[in-house]
Parts: C-alpha cells; structure tokens; sequence
C-alpha cells in the first residue's frame, strides 16, 4: 500500500508539473503569433487539458510502480503549434521548444531556493514534497531536452541546423519513440537523470531527505 501511494503522489506532482511545462509552450507560441493553442483550449492551467492517456498516465505509471515510486520519464500531450503563424518559424519555434524546459527550471531554481532558506530541516515532510517537486521538474527537463524528435530538445536543434540537415533530422521523428525506449530501458537515460541530479545537489549543497534514500 505505501509504494500505491508513494507512486500516487509523485504522479499527481508530475501531472502539475507537465502542466505548467505544456501550458509554457502554448504561451510562447502565442506571444509569437501563433494562436492554435489558445483557440484548441491548450492555453490552459487545467491539467485535463494536456493529459495524454499513454504518455502521462500509462508510462509513468508503470515507472512509478517498477521503481518504487522514484523514478518515472513521460510527457504531456504535445501543445499544437503552427510554424506558419509564428513571426520567424525558424527562430521562434526554438524559443516555443525551450520554453516548457525553461518553465522546469525556474521551478526547480525557486524549490532549491525554499530547501535551502532553513525554513525546514532536511527530516521535515515538507522538505521531502519540496525535493520530490524539485526531482520531478529536473526529470522533465533532462527528459524534454533530449534531441530526439519530436521532444523540446529537437524543435532547437532543427531551428539551429540548416535547412537541408534540419529536414534530413526531421525524418528521424517516426522512430523517436522507439529510439527514447531503448535509452530507457539500457538504462542511458537513467545514468543521464542521475548525473544532472548529482550535479544539481552537488552544486547547491542539497541535503537529500532521509524518506528519499
């Protein structure tokens, strides 16, 4: 029953978290002239309105329960946008791919800011909250980083690449969810999370929750 509710929890701290990432792109595009995620009701901090049945509840779920509830990757349901309404596709959709990415680091930033105010002590329940949100936000990022299409991580790359090799890497997009898989379950992926979180704890001096261990 403890490991149903620790997965219940991280999960619903995901769901929030992807919400804000999602809802983050959907203004981006808009504030670049797009309105396709505004009019698809995308524009939106209500969780129901980017959840995606397989990659937001049945793959994280699944994580969430072979981990013991620490560890799960998944995403949202991709906001809709439309390269022709945005003043410079090229250019702006990078800032649209970086925008989700950015709103987790902000968050993270602003957790690891509370944590380390002295507010709590490292034993303290809201602590633990505090450092799961964090670990989740850094997991969205890594995740939605990663330059295989269609992730964040690749609408940069193509808005960086010529035209010619952006195309070529385009094509790369019918195989992206095999190609993510593969990291996964080699473990690429989780040697990846692992290194950024070491980083970041390392960086900031976080003091890891004793639950956490």
């Amino acid at each position: 029953m403890d490991l149903i509710w620790r997965a219940v929890f991280t999960f619903t701290i995901f769901i929030i978290f992807a919400t804000f990432h999602e809802y983050a792109h959907g203004w981006m595009a808009y504030r670049l002239g797009d309105p396709t995620a505004k009019r698809s009701g995308r524009l939106s901090l209500n969780p129901l309105a980017h959840i995606d049945p397989f990659m937001t509840i049945i793959l994280p779920a699944m994580l969430l329960i072979f981990s013991r509830g620490r560890f799960a990757i998944g995403s949202a349901k991709p906001v809709p946008v439309n390269p022709f309404w945005l003043h410079n596709p090229k250019r702006d959709m990078i800032w649209v791919g970086l925008a989700g990415p950015s709103t987790n680091v902000a968050w993270a930033l602003a957790l690891i800011i509370i944590m380390k105010s002295g507010l709590f002590s490292p034993a303290h329940p809201v602590y633990f909250v505090l450092f799961i949100c964090m670990y989740i936000n850094i997991i969205l990022l890594v995740f939605n980083m990663l330059p295989i299409p269609p992730l964040d991580g690749s609408r940069v790359v193509e808005g960086l690449l010529p035209d010619r090799y952006a195309d070529q890497y385009s094509r790369l997009r019918p195989y992206g969810f095999m190609i993510l898989m593969v990291l996964v379950f080699l473990g690429v992926f989780g040697r990846l999370l692992f290194f950024v979180l070491s980083l970041v704890i390392g960086i900031f001096a976080i003091q890891i929750p004793p639950r956490f261990l």
